[in-house]
């Protein structure tokens, strides 16, 4: 028998994230780990269960998700732009709300490049008249 799930990448700075979406009882496990343990700040995690806690489906959905690349904040992002998709992917009437609620869009912000003779991307050595 093969289990019917519901895939959705989600991506947020350097961090890309596997999520799928299995019928259950709302248990969420990533990177082979429990979410509370995985993701230690509370806003992280209750940032990630935003998607599931709108379309109300926190509980009719076992999730596993494989996280990789970036921090812990652009991670807990990846997974919740993932989870978005899954939920797009098993149920379309959802769009409006996830459109709503900003889930479905990519967060494009990248952390600029170093620039040839500044200190970082944009600050400059201190100049000095003399």
């Amino acid at each position: 028998m093969a289990l019917v799930y519901y895939e959705g990448v989600g991506r947020r700075k350097t961090a890309t994230a596997r999520v799928r979406l299995y019928p259950g009882e709302g248990n969420i496990i990533v990177n082979n780990k429990p979410m509370e343990e995985y993701f230690s700040r509370e806003r992280d995690v209750l940032y990630l269960l935003e998607p599931l806690r709108v379309t109300g489906t926190a509980d009719t959905f076992n999730v596993s998700v494989k996280v990789q690349g970036g921090g812990v904040s652009g991670q807990a992002g990846a997974v919740c732009h993932g989870i978005a998709r899954a939920l797009l992917a098993s149920d379309p009437d959802l769009r409006p709300i996830l459109r709503k609620g900003g889930f479905l869009s990519r967060d494009a912000r990248m952390k600029e490049r170093k620039k040839p003779g500044l200190k970082r991307a944009r600050k400059a050595p201190q100049y000095t008249k003399r």
